[in-house]
């Protein structure tokens, strides 16, 4: 009894396996410490990956610069996923300093908010083609770029979408088009790119309160009928979908791609 007890203590007492542990990640699109993508970046860095971090412009660079030297990041560099130019110039920079990625976290959406508050059909040209290249092309042109850096057999690129990319959420509009886009590019990337070892997924999260979501019209009454209709009877956080997340770029999803793998509570399960 006494032996096995002892050998519980030396059990417990070794540290959790870090399932990351060595791995060199890219996270775009961190807005603040509620965006979904900082939920995946803590957890990333928690089991051992070491991560490089963009910003959009000046503004988000004060709010994104401190959150990842908080997690020793070693690259924070601009990027505007419209200019091939930042494209190009980031991924040489972590050509340079790293020479490899395991994981890419695509987390950029885009629609104007005039888009967003009038009806689908009124949607401009303009504003449609702003969106999908956004929120959608930007994943495939990504994608491009990573590929010759990440490694055979075992590179990730993960991204982010919502509900409304299947079904017609309250004022979602055009974004739900965006989204639907992008769940279509994670099927065909991850077709292209499966002899090259590489996994191409997507977490499909529930509402939560990020900078994104405060251009969404009524969204306290979209949370509300999310946390009364979900199975589980909650809302979802940042750390859910990190924890998720964590799971996709692991080798324990060693044979999981292409796949929109839902973090809602249960809500897409259930009928209106």
């Amino acid at each position: 009894m006494r032996r096995r007890q002892s050998r519980l203590r030396r059990q417990n007492s070794r540290p959790a396996m870090k399932l990351l542990d060595g791995k060199k990640g890219l996270i775009i699109g961190v807005a603040n410490n509620r965006s979904l993508a900082w939920g995946i970046a803590a957890s990333a860095r928690e089991h051992g990956a070491e991560l490089a971090f963009t910003f959009l412009n000046e503004a988000l660079e004060r709010r994104v610069t401190p959150l990842a030297q908080s997690l020793d990041s070693p690259i924070i560099l601009p990027c505007d996923v419209c200019s091939d130019e930042q494209v190009d110039a980031l991924f040489s920079v972590i050509a340079e300093k790293w020479g490899c990625l395991d994981f890419v976290v695509h987390s950029v959406a885009y629609a104007h908010g005039e888009d967003l508050a009038n009806r689908f059909v009124d949607t401009s040209r303009r504003g449609f083609l702003q969106a999908l290249e956004i929120s959608a092309y930007s994943f495939v042109s990504l994608a491009k770029r990573a590929l010759p850096l990440l490694k055979p057999q075992g590179g990730n690129l993960l991204t982010l979408s919502y509900y409304g990319a299947v079904k017609v959420v309250p004022n979602y509009r055009l974004m739900g088009v965006a989204k639907a886009a992008l769940e279509a590019c994670v099927r065909e990337l991850a077709a292209d790119l499966g002899p090259d070892g590489v996994r191409v997924n997507a977490i499909s999260a529930g509402p939560v309160r990020t900078l994104a979501a405060s251009g969404i019209s009524d969204f306290r009454q979209l949370l509300s009928h999310f946390e009364a209709r979900a199975p589980l009877r909650r809302l979802i956080s940042i750390e859910d979908v990190g924890s998720a997340a964590l799971y996709l770029l692991s080798d324990l999803a060693r044979g999981v791609t292409g796949e929109v793998h839902y973090v809602d509570a249960g809500f897409n399960i259930t009928a209106v």
